[in-house]
């Protein structure tokens, strides 16, 4: 389509280094900061995509390496790609698929090629590129693509992360390569080095070198501390350009999203919303509640009398309580529908604070609430 914009990012307003922005993708925009519900194989589990819309998500996250496996990437291409495949209008990102690399280690062969796969569905082997990883997010006509990358674990020693990082960014430069530029659809490069500072600035800067359109930061959030993360961040922002969007992947609590917007990141993605909610954890304003206590089977009150979510506003809490130790889907369901309505609302709750100049007062009455003390049971 000539009339379908170019994939960009506006920086519409900054609050020290927490930052509101647009990214302009041709499925539509992207109110940053902003989260990704998780729809792996092709569903946010538990959901329609209209609910899911509802909560005020406007982009959802595929997986390349498990719509590989199933359906497969050419059966989903062939009914018109992810978006009609799934009913789901508004923009996906698909992550490359290299965060199995890690996940799957003992199912897997590493080389300077690629990844050779062994199938945790049927054992059958497959290979995974950069090329073939860039190929697999264009069948499945994904708005923004992840480059192929290797994550490592935590803890990692410097020189493994080193060797890491190199083959990360050849791994870069080849996805970009294969990469087919077209109006509306972005790619993202991601940032690696584990915790130590010297390899993050350096995969930044070898990535703003080779240039994308926005910047990821991977291999967190797999067990290193919230202060190690946080410092990660402070080290990694100020070398990425203002004028792209930047994703930590695969985070997190609502602190942790406060935190990494509090030094500069734009987008997030976690399944914790959708899995705490089928184990009977809310997230709410006040802090964590685990709906499978007894003290919540005889709570009449709702998880959130004022919001404008049915399953927050609807339903009370010992109802929910019921549901989960009768074991009915339906508490999986309200939950997981509360739940993503609750991560929005933040979202929407931390664009408004940028925007108004007192993010720093908004996240520091945040964590006072969310560290509030849990009555017994809680």
């Amino acid at each position: 389509m000539t009339d379908t914009p170019d994939f960009s990012f506006d920086l519409l307003a900054t609050d020290g280094a927490a930052r509101r922005g647009r990214v302009v993708t041709g499925r539509g925009p992207i109110d940053t900061p902003a989260f990704m519900p998780v729809g792996t194989a092709g569903t946010v589990k538990g959901m329609l995509p209209e609910q899911v819309a509802a909560t005020g998500a406007q982009i959802l996250l595929g997986n390349a390496y498990h719509l590989m496996l199933r359906p497969g990437a050419e059966r989903v291409a062939e009914f018109g790609g992810l978006h009609r495949f799934m009913n789901w209008d508004g923009p996906i990102l698909t992550d490359s698929g290299g965060y199995q690399v890690l996940s799957l280690t003992d199912l897997r062969k590493l080389d300077e090629n690629g990844v050779t796969f062994r199938s945790h569905i049927d054992g059958s082997y497959w290979e995974m590129t950069p090329e073939s990883s860039v190929e697999i997010q264009r069948l499945l006509d994904a708005d923004i693509t992840m480059v192929f990358d290797e994550c490592p674990p935590y803890p990692c020693e410097e020189d493994e992360a080193k060797r890491s990082l190199d083959l990360t960014l050849r791994w870069a430069e080849r996805s970009k390569a294969a990469f087919e530029n077209r109006p509306g659809y972005g790619l993202f490069g991601i940032v690696q080095g584990g915790v130590h500072d010297h390899l993050r600035e350096e995969s930044a800067r070898r990535l703003v070198e080779m240039g994308f359109h926005g910047y990821a930061v991977g291999g967190l959030a797999v067990g290193e501390p919230a202060a190690e993360r946080n410092h990660t961040l402070e080290v990694t922002t100020p070398v990425l350009p203002t004028d792209r969007p930047r994703y930590l992947m695969g985070v997190g609590k609502p602190v942790d999203l406060v935190d990494a917007v509090e030094r500069g990141i734009d987008m997030f993605d976690c399944v914790l919303p959708t899995r705490s909610g089928r184990r009977g954890l809310a997230f709410t304003w006040g802090g964590d509640l685990k709906l499978t206590n007894a003290r919540f089977r005889d709570d009449h009150e709702p998880l959130d009398p004022n919001s404008s979510c049915p399953a927050s506003r609807d339903y009370s809490k010992g109802y929910l309580h019921h549901l989960f130790r009768s074991g009915e889907l339906l508490g999986w369901v309200l939950l997981t529908w509360h739940n993503l309505h609750f991560y929005q609302e933040l979202m929407a709750a931390m664009r408004a604070a940028v925007e108004e100049g007192r993010f720093a007062d908004f996240a520091a009455a945040f964590r006072e609430r969310q560290a509030k003390p849990k009555q017994a049971g809680a």
